[in-house]
């Protein structure tokens, strides 16, 4: 790619990144849920939910989780460390495509382990990244490893993505541009200090993997950890501190058939 076309990209992807990120993008996103608090834990934890239910029909995706929230009053780290087994009985019946009432009660006895031991999300993921990494492939290995050790169905393991055998990991990677990203824009939360915005990679799904291939950023087919490995490099060239703010472009793009 020339550079005269790296620069018409960047410039129309600046153009649809102001378009997309700001507060009226929240409404009609998952992110709209952790929006519902201000306390810090309380906000990670329905990100984490949130995030991890996130595919689908996002209309769907934001009635499911609102569900979770009210079956924990509205108070998610107080129910994450305190819950009771007769308090974990709803969620027993919760459904969100492949996500069943076994995999959720797993997901919030491993936050129950990891608020007693790690102190918080954030703490879980943090790692020390390799000099020769791109991205954060290790930090969500690292705690995919650590969110296994509570018990659980084998079932289970396929909601925590394992780039190590090349998932995407969307939805973490989407996890984490909320937690980490500190731009004003009032979107993403940027409440998480020991990781990068420049270290975050794109989260890679359809509409933004079908938008880079439209756009020439990416080349490779697959929606894969190398494909992402690979537009993220690209999105760097873009913008090196902040290069997932094209996030908002991308995937605004796509969903908008804004081309």
């Amino acid at each position: 790619m020339t550079k005269k076309n790296i620069l018409n990209i960047k410039e129309l992807l600046d153009e649809k990144h102001l378009k997309y990120n700001n507060r009226s993008f929240i409404e009609n996103d998952p992110i709209s849920i952790p929006h519902l608090f201000t306390k810090k834990e309380d906000i990670e934890i329905s990100a984490f939910l949130a995030a991890t239910i996130a595919w689908g029909n996002r209309k769907s995706i934001i009635i499911n989780a609102t569900r979770l929230m009210d079956w924990m009053d509205n108070s998610p780290h107080d129910f994450i460390l305190n819950h009771s087994k007769k308090e974990l009985k709803p969620f027993e019946k919760f459904v969100h495509r492949t996500f069943n009432g076994s995999d959720c009660i797993f997901f919030l006895s491993s936050l129950k382990n990891i608020y007693t031991n790690n102190k918080d999300l954030e703490a879980a993921f943090k790692n020390v990244i390799e000099k020769d990494d791109l991205n954060l492939k290790h930090n969500i290995v690292s705690f995919r490893n650590l969110f296994l050790e509570t018990k659980h169905l084998s079932r289970s393991e396929k909601h925590i993505s394992d780039p190590s055998k090349k998932s995407s990991a969307k939805r973490l990677c989407m996890f984490l541009r909320w937690m980490v990203r500190d731009d004003k824009k009032g979107v993403d939360f940027g409440i998480w200090k020991s990781i990068s915005a420049k270290d975050l990679c794109l989260p890679l799904d359809v509409h933004t993997g079908n938008v880079s291939r439209t756009l020439g950023l990416l080349k490779r087919t697959q929606n894969d950890w190398q494909a992402v490995e690979e537009i993220t490099e690209v999105l760097k060239q873009l913008d090196p501190n902040d290069p997932i703010k094209y996030d908002f472009a991308l995937f605004g793009i796509g969903v908008n058939k804004d081309l």
